[in-house]
């Protein structure tokens, strides 16, 4: 079997046996080989963390012991920490459709939100109003508050929903900040549409790409956008809280200024001088020192995203996405579960979600079962597939051991209603 990406169909009744047949005939399919999965689990969760790269292990080692435990502070210098935010940026940049010099890899998302907004409010100095989507997650409206607080009342923040947003974009609007990829439900914004309405009315276009980022093809350049943010955490498999990145246009570089003028964003940051001047390029969205160790991890997820292609990715992300749909409303029916994605695959993310009045308890039911996905309250289970690590006989086989749940009503012991403090 030979796999044509523009037509993948799912079959009405899909077995075991052709979930293996793809996974023979899938190109992708040896980069499996280079992450660290546990036997026995299916990793339904790589939208919230990804695998760890077994590259990972060895860069850790390195960094620890020769870099920091040998060379210690001469490894600002010998060993580059001290240009890794920019050269990582870099190395960042294709799979984000960017150039060279205009990614960079530091901080957390919401610190990088935090940034872009401001010097967005700043370059928009006769504008009142920040677009966000109201639904998506709250921790990018909460920054926004901050950003219009600090305004003393120049600027609000209006929350939309999605068919909303385009239609509030007006005259008024210092810019619009959408997640690409809605974290719950997997929606695609159309990013080339809204930014094109955005710059029409004369305002700014921010996208967060921390569930699009590594998982399907995107072109900020292409689509013209001014600023973007992203963790490096989920399909970039950059590691437990690795850093975060920020593009920035070169167009809008020297006049775009962020307001957290630390000294890694200083024009001469080892002069030492008294007052603040900043870098004329990216580097003035620098803060302070970054957190060397994990940064250092983040480029063995890059360094294996940068052997695929994104089109092929984007391909097997849409086919694998569509099985389980196609699964789990055959095989689980009648069991209360309600599609809470786009049904069409070129309208949601690498994600699929389903409501369930019972999502909780189902969701622990299926950890322990060895299936990873995890719960979005108040109702939603929720699944990430990463192609460069899952495939078809894993969605199979999870749906296979949902259908258990299901059918014996696993989901209802005690042990699976206890409310752990991560879900």
């Amino acid at each position: 079997m030979t796999l044509d990406a523009a037509t993948i169909e799912i079959p009405a009744t899909p077995g075991r046996a052709w979930c293996e047949d793809m996974d023979r005939a899938d190109a992708l399919a040896p980069m499996r080989d280079q992450f660290d999965l546990p036997d026995g689990m299916i990793y339904l969760d790589g939208n919230s963390l990804g695998a760890m790269p077994k590259a990972a292990s060895a860069r850790a080692q390195t960094v620890v012991t020769h870099e920091w435990g040998t060379d210690l502070i001469k490894s600002w210098n010998s060993a580059g920490w001290f240009d890794l935010p920019v050269r990582l940026g870099d190395k960042l940049a294709p799979l984000i459709g960017a150039d060279a010099g205009e990614a960079i890899v530091c901080d957390s998302t919401s610190q990088n939100l935090f940034k872009v907004l401001s010097a967005a409010v700043a370059m928009r100095p006769d504008r009142s109003v920040l677009i966000l989507e109201g639904s998506n997650f709250p921790t990018n409206n909460y920054i926004a508050e901050g950003v219009a607080a600090a305004t003393s009342g120049r600027v609000s923040v209006r929350l939309c929903e999605k068919d909303e947003i385009a239609d509030a974009i007006d005259e008024n609007t210092v810019a619009v900040a959408i997640t690409h990829v809605h974290y719950k439900s997997g929606h695609v914004h159309d990013m080339a549409a809204i930014t094109a309405r955005a710059h029409a009315a004369g305002a700014l276009a921010i996208w967060d790409l921390c569930h699009s980022a590594g998982a399907m093809p995107v072109d900020l350049n292409r689509c013209n956008a001014d600023f973007a943010v992203g963790c490096t955490y989920k399909y970039l498999n950059g590691g437990p809280g690795s850093p975060a990145f920020l593009f920035a246009a070169k167009r809008h570089q020297g006049q775009a200024l962020q307001p957290v003028t630390g000294w890694w964003g200083h024009a001469a940051p080892f002069a030492f001088e008294p007052g603040y001047r900043p870098q004329p390029g990216l580097r003035q969205f620098l803060i302070g020192t970054q957190p060397i160790l994990s940064m250092a991890l983040v480029e063995t997820g890059l360094d294996i995203h940068l052997q695929a292609d994104m089109a092929a990715i984007r391909t097997k992300s849409m086919a694998l996405t569509d099985l389980f749909i196609h699964l789990v409303e055959q095989r689980c029916a009648g069991h209360g579960f309600t599609l809470a994605s786009p049904r069409e695959a070129a309208e949601r993310g690498s994600q699929v979600s389903f409501a369930h009045a019972e999502g909780y308890p189902i969701m622990r039911a299926l950890i322990a079962a060895g299936v990873i996905g995890d719960f979005r309250a108040p109702d939603t289970v929720r699944f990430g597939f990463t192609p460069l690590y899952v495939g078809y006989a894993d969605v199979w086989d999870a749906v296979d051991r949902l259908v258990t749940i299901m059918d014996q009503g696993v989901w209802k012991r005690p042990e699976h209603q206890e409310r752990d403090a991560v879900t």
